[in-house]
């Protein structure tokens, strides 16, 4: 369900451009709001969410889906964890429609969908890996890397039970919108993906906002 949000972007306590193809590593507190922006539309932005103290709770996927009944996040959805205690609700979102299942891109995955030559191309693995080395302070580790939510990315699933990549429904300046209901810790690849649609073969940049 499409809804705005009421925050103005000048009373952010924290604002930060990611680059396309670059990582965002930051901890949100319990009651803060925050906000994911899709500047110039169409980009997949592959997130993944643990509790700042406890980081072995962490976003379920599974329990998300089983507990809101649908495959799709949008407003009002509750992200829950691990634990399926919950973390983060959906507060504001004009896009209307983020992806579950579609997982984030791999070298390995690059082989195997596309071609063995894209094997070395930049990926949203790589990206996270190199967030928990250039910042262990967060205490992250590859064991920590799991199943991820793509905002912004159009993953239908067909009659016959299968994903496909599609175009992406969003447009620039479309946003995704939550309140934090643990404190947070949020690391997103903003996904460097040349070989699909699901940033129209063009990373862009993405921006993440934080209120008080």
């Amino acid at each position: 369900m499409k809804k705005l949000s009421s925050l103005k972007p000048e009373d952010a306590v924290f604002r930060q451009v990611v680059g396309a193809g670059d990582y965002f590593l930051h901890d949100v507190l319990k009651g803060q709001k925050f906000r994911v922006v899709d500047i110039e539309g169409n980009q997949a932005s592959d997130s993944l969410f643990y509790n700042t103290h406890n980081k072995e709770e962490r976003y379920s996927a599974e329990n998300t889906i089983r507990e809101q009944m649908n495959i799709f996040l949008t407003t009002g959805t509750v992200l829950r964890t691990n634990y399926n205690n919950p973390m983060l609700k959906i507060v504001a979102d004009n896009c209307g429609r983020h992806d579950t299942l579609g997982g984030a891109c791999a070298t390995e995955s690059n082989t195997v969908r596309y071609a063995i030559e894209k094997k070395f191309m930049h990926a949203c693995r790589d990206s996270w890996m190199l967030a928990c080395n250039e910042k262990p302070e967060f205490g992250l580790k590859k064991r920590d890397i799991t199943h991820n939510i793509n905002f912004f990315m159009n993953v239908p699933v067909n009659e016959d039970g299968y994903l496909t990549f599609a175009d992406g429904i969003s447009a620039p300046g479309f946003y995704v919108e939550f309140e934090a209901l643990m404190d947070t810790t949020i690391l997103i690849s903003n996904c460097p993906q040349l070989n699909n649609p699901c940033n129209a073969y063009n990373p862009t940049p993405i921006e993440i906002l934080v209120w008080d």
